[in-house]
């Protein structure tokens, strides 16, 4: 658990970073799993939902020690992530909002770098026409229904019946003993997910006094439960439905009361979340700080620590029940058709982020001051080149940006 500990407060640089630093730990250093099965685990971990290098750490404590090690290990991979966003969202929210936003506000730019840098590596291993072409419909389908928060799910399912007219492999035949499917924990999840539902429907219909715990507790599973691709993706689902959403004309027509969070204050913490370790699924733990900022210190802990537990609920149910059907059917060569489809589609997703957030935050300093315009246009490209073309951590960059802020 030391290692684990070790890795949750050193690994920095998103999935791609994470597992290389798992690569280095657990299958060369302790010897706790080897290097095909660890690379047999993150490919599962692609076609899930959640967080990818969550559910890859906690699936090593699952082969090391079974359902309760796999427990152990997510507990101590996220907390340490999940009580630095959870401290960010108090100092956003108190009395020195004003001095946080100007020290962090370059790291608003940065965030929408950040997000071009994994566009951009992800395009280049694009080798065929029919990925190409998966992308660029994955990109308008995204683009066109950005404010549907079932867009992701209907453009991923889209992939997987793309890869159905790919050419057809013949089965192999496997060794491995086939694993017993774990009914009781996909059930269980079920009921947790239905009750949420009908709970934060409630508490809307009925305007409960404790309804944004309920709503919270709703919006974080369902992201969790739907949200393909990491981060990446999870940030712009969540800026569609805690900034534009309560902008809409719906919302201001049926006088909906929602959870509204400042486009500003919700961009720093997609960019604060790059400076940390550990998974950048903990920016949830922000986002419900402030969503329940306006009630008290121990209500926005409250908001902190629900929004963390039930965003990272559905992949340890989801993988944990998955995994070992997965271990009985990954022989199947047809898998790897599917696996190209989705990550083709992942991939028009984050572009279609990029273009959305970017026409939020940046184009409106066209009308503003044109220093101002330049300012942002030069980190978000000074930090892509930096990620593309140097060896300079994410965490150093991010500091570079802080700095910026104090100075200027």
């Amino acid at each position: 658990m030391w290692s684990v500990f070790i890795h949750s407060i050193s690994a920095f640089g998103g999935p791609q970073g994470h597992l290389g630093m798992m690569i280095k730990t657990f299958v060369e250093k302790r010897k706790d799993l080897s290097y095909k099965e660890l690379t047999d685990i993150n490919a599962f971990c692609l076609l899930m939902p959640g967080a990818t290098s969550t559910q890859t750490l906690t699936l090593i404590g699952y082969k090391r020690g079974g359902a309760k090690l796999a427990l152990l290990t997510l507990l101590i991979w996220i907390c340490p992530a999940v009580f630095l966003m959870s401290a960010f969202s108090l100092l956003i929210a108190s009395k020195y909002s004003t001095y946080s936003l100007s020290l962090f506000v370059y790291l608003l730019p940065m965030a929408l770098g950040f997000l071009l840098f994994a566009a951009v590596k992800s395009l280049l291993l694009l080798k065929s026409c029919y990925t190409r072409l998966l992308t660029v419909l994955s990109t308008i389908l995204t683009f066109l229904f950005f404010k549907s928060p079932w867009i992701f799910p209907v453009v991923l399912l889209i992939a997987v019946l793309f890869s159905l007219a790919l050419p057809k492999s013949n089965a192999q035949k496997s060794a491995h003993p086939t694993r017993k499917t774990k009914w009781g924990i996909f059930i269980v999840f079920v009921l947790i997910f239905a009750s949420s539902v009908f709970l934060s429907e409630s508490a809307r219909t009925n305007n409960w006094k404790e309804r944004t715990i309920f709503n919270l507790s709703e919006n974080m599973l369902r992201f969790g439960s739907i949200v393909f691709g990491g981060a990446d993706v999870l940030i712009p689902v969540m800026y569609e439905q805690y900034v534009v959403r309560p902008k809409s004309n719906k919302v201001a027509m049926y006088n909906q009361n929602v959870i509204k969070i400042k486009s500003a204050d919700f961009l720093t913490g997609a960019g604060i979340v790059r400076v940390i370790p550990g998974p950048a699924f903990s920016i949830t733990a922000y986002i419900g700080g402030l969503a329940m900022s306006n009630r008290g210190v121990f209500y926005q802990l409250f908001g902190c620590f629900i929004s963390a537990f039930f965003i990272f609920l559905p992949s340890t149910f989801l993988v944990l029940f998955f995994y070992p059907i997965w271990e009985n059917l990954h022989k199947y060569v047809f898998l790897e058709n599917i696996t190209i489809s989705i990550n083709a589609a992942v991939i028009g997703i984050m572009i279609a982020s990029i273009i959305y957030l970017t026409r939020d935050t940046i184009l409106p300093f066209f009308s503003l001051s044109n220093n101002t315009l330049f300012t942002y246009l030069s980190i978000i490209l000074f930090t892509f080149l930096l990620l593309f073309y140097s060896r300079i951590p994410a965490p150093v960059i991010a500091l570079f940006c802080i700095i910026l802020g104090i100075i200027f």
